[in-house]
């Protein structure tokens, strides 16, 4: 069928696949007020895949065979071969069995959102970490799906020539490759670790300054702010998750104050778990940092719905806590008067910023600069001369000014923010002086 073989044609020409997508709307699911699968379809698109046709079915439950009910799975399948689509993408996570049977009855290739994103993912990773974290959560997601992806694996070992890691007669190949997988999977969260460790040591080391981390839903505008705040010369595409890896640079709030600021990844509805645990490495910026922007969309109809995915997220990672500025950035975009409103009325904090026409952008270092101002405080702390460990603390998280030496003891004057001064104590130290 045409249906089949296309995939295999197009990929030898280059040329870009063409999806059909397929959303089912439950009564619980939250109102949005852009086209239905709008974002699955520029997620497609950024996967390289054209949409041809967006089917939508309301439904009170899904179907626990095929997600959206073999009728309608038929239907799209003949469609499909009408079309001469390429694959189906389903806007929502499919069961390993919910997959299998749809491709059964659509008689073509299915993949859920969560395979979707993993799929950018895998294309748009670039540094060592953010490889290994996609790799990581390939392999968690793929661990219950071998059969379906590896059918010829139900033969058993060693009686179909050599395969992947075979032992012999008598064992399935497919559990030898699930003990493969398994094994990578272990390897991989350990390698992560040996990275984070790294990252976290990092971190640690700008801790005399302040650090700030740029948050947002994909495609808010982020990298675009972190250029206008830094002058960084970071990628800028309007497309999701245009970039994977953190990126840092000093940001000079006032002359000769400088902080770090980070640019992370975005975030998106129903980002597939296994990528919000292997991506917390990446997030440690955000979880860690002094101050949050939440870069928002104010010119997209669903922004509302978009800070509260973010909002979510953050508590996910253990970053609720950290303060945060909104940005209500691309107001140069805003066609909609009442809807900006809205947002204000939200946000009413929020900074109106351009960071394409600038608008806002002073106004948002003034800010920062008066929180940082306010955020860090001045201490006398008291201590052994002989106390290593209290001066390398104090140095790593604060800034030390003047030391003196009376009667045997030594006292340093710090600048630090007030979340490291809890700590001074059980490094030895006495804080005289707040």
């Amino acid at each position: 069928m045409k249906i089949d073989t296309a995939p295999k044609i197009r990929r030898e020409r280059g040329d870009r696949e063409r999806a059909i997508l397929v959303g089912v709307q439950l009564p619980d699911a939250p109102a949005s007020y852009r086209e239905p699968l709008q974002e699955l379809a520029q997620l497609a698109d950024t996967a390289g895949a054209d949409t041809i046709e967006r089917i939508v079915q309301r439904r009170e439950k899904p179907d626990p065979r095929t997600f959206i009910g073999k009728g309608k799975a038929a239907e799209i399948g003949e469609r499909a071969r009408e079309l001469e689509a390429d694959l189906v993408i389903v806007d929502h996570d499919l069961s390993p069995s919910q997959a299998r049977n749809l491709e059964k009855v659509t008689g073509g290739r299915v993949i859920d959102r969560t395979e979707l994103i993993l799929d950018i993912f895998v294309r748009r990773a670039s540094s060592a970490m953010a490889r290994a974290q996609v790799e990581l959560a390939q392999m968690e997601y793929s661990l219950p799906r071998l059969k379906r992806l590896w059918t010829h694996l139900d033969r058993e070992g060693g009686t179909a020539g050599p395969g992947i890691g075979a032992r012999g007669p008598g064992e399935k190949q497919i559990e030898t490759d699930r003990r493969l997988v398994r094994r990578r999977i272990r390897d991989l969260r350990r390698s992560l670790e040996t990275m984070q460790a790294h990252r976290v040591r990092q971190t640690r080391a700008r801790g005399q300054y302040f650090t700030a981390a740029l948050v947002g839903y994909t495609n808010a505008g982020k990298s675009t702010v972190l250029r206008a705040l830094t002058g960084a010369d970071v990628l800028i595409e309007d497309r999701l998750f245009a970039t994977l890896d953190t990126t840092t640079r000093a940001w000079e709030i006032a002359p000769g104050k400088p902080i770090f600021l980070s640019d992370t990844v975005g975030f998106i509805r129903d980002l597939p778990h296994h990528l919000v645990s292997s991506f917390l490495a990446t997030l440690e910026e955000a979880r860690f940092a002094d101050l949050l922007l939440h870069v928002v969309d104010a010119a997209d109809p669903d922004v509302l719905d978009h800070i509260e995915v973010v909002e979510k997220a953050l508590f996910d990672i253990g970053a609720a806590g950290v303060p945060r500025i909104y940005v209500l950035n691309q107001v140069d975009r805003v066609k909609d008067g009442l809807a900006l409103r809205l947002v204000e009325e939200r946000l009413p904090e929020g900074i109106k910023t351009s960071a394409v026409t600038g608008e806002g952008v002073p106004a948002l270092r003034d800010r920062v600069h008066d929180y940082v101002t306010r955020r860090h405080t001045d201490i006398v702390v008291e201590g052994d001369p002989g106390n290593g460990r209290l001066l390398s603390y104090l140095r790593e998280w604060g800034e030390v000014g003047e030391i003196t030496y009376p009667d045997s003891v030594v006292h340093l004057h710090v600048r630090i923010a007030p979340r490291y001064i809890a700590r001074i104590e059980e490094a030895g130290g006495v804080i005289l002086d707040k």
